[in-house]
Order: C-alpha cells, then structure tokens, then sequence
C-alpha cells in the first residue's frame, strides 16, 4: 500500500530528526514561533505549506529554506530536508491549564493547543516534544497516562 503525500498550510521544525508540525489559522503566529524555536536549536524543515507522507514532513521544493519574518520579509535560511513527525501543535490564542491528551486523527500524534504569543511558547513546545518522545514523563496533563 502507498501512502498518498499530503499538504498542508502549517509549519514544521525538527530536533535532532523528530519534528514538531505548527498548524492554525492564518496569522496565528507559525512562521514566528517556528522562527523562535530556530534559536533554541531547532531545524527549519518547511514554512507556510508542509508535504506529509508516510509521517514524514518536507517542504515543497520551491520554498525550501523559505520562512516569512513579519516586518523584514521572506528570507532564506538552512533547513532540513525531511523530519519523521512526532507532535502536532495547534496555536490557539489561549491554552488549557491541565488539557487532557488528544491525538491528530490523520496522523495519530500526540496534539498540544498553546497560545503562540505567550513569552514561554517556544520552550513549552521543546517540553511537549520531550514529553511525546518519552524522554520526561507527566503526572497530569496533555501526555499523562
């Protein structure tokens, strides 16, 4: 059986190949926090339309390295290529305080809603993928058993 590639309006970075999946509405804040997470030592892998297939994300050839700065505008930067995804974060404009655990119906992985503008959403994020990777366990919350 072969999996049909998907695309997607979202973003996508990765850690050390596992990547994080960026989606919400337009103007929600993708390519900034994907820009933020970039600082803290993440891959750029696709902004603005992210190809999905077989769990993998990549960007569509003519925006690769692509990402749109508001307020200085598109720029080039290094990227990588694919990234087996591992968490899907969903940017609302708030978050629940004890949300409980919600997979991605296509893609069945773990989803965490957060508010993008928060100072703390890039390192909420780098927590959450910890936490989908089995690297630090919860007691309450979006990966709790």
């Amino acid at each position: 059986m072969h999996s049909k590639r998907r695309r997607i309006h979202g973003s996508c970075v990765a850690k050390d190949g596992d990547a994080i999946l960026l989606i919400g509405s337009p103007g929600s804040g993708k390519s900034d926090l994907a820009l933020r997470l970039l600082s803290l030592g993440f891959e750029l892998v696709a902004d603005d339309q992210v190809d999905i297939m077989d769990g993998i994300a990549s960007c569509p050839t003519e925006l690769a390295g692509l990402l749109e700065a508001r307020g200085i505008g598109i720029v080039r930067l290094p990227y990588r290529p694919e990234a087996r995804l591992a968490l899907v974060v969903e940017l609302t404009g708030s978050a629940d305080r004890m949300p409980y655990p919600v997979q991605h119906p296509d893609w069945r992985l773990p989803v965490v809603r957060i508010d993008a503008g928060a100072p703390s959403a890039p390192d909420k994020i780098a927590l959450a993928l910890n936490c989908a990777l089995g690297r630090i366990s919860q007691v309450a919350g979006a990966f709790a058993p």
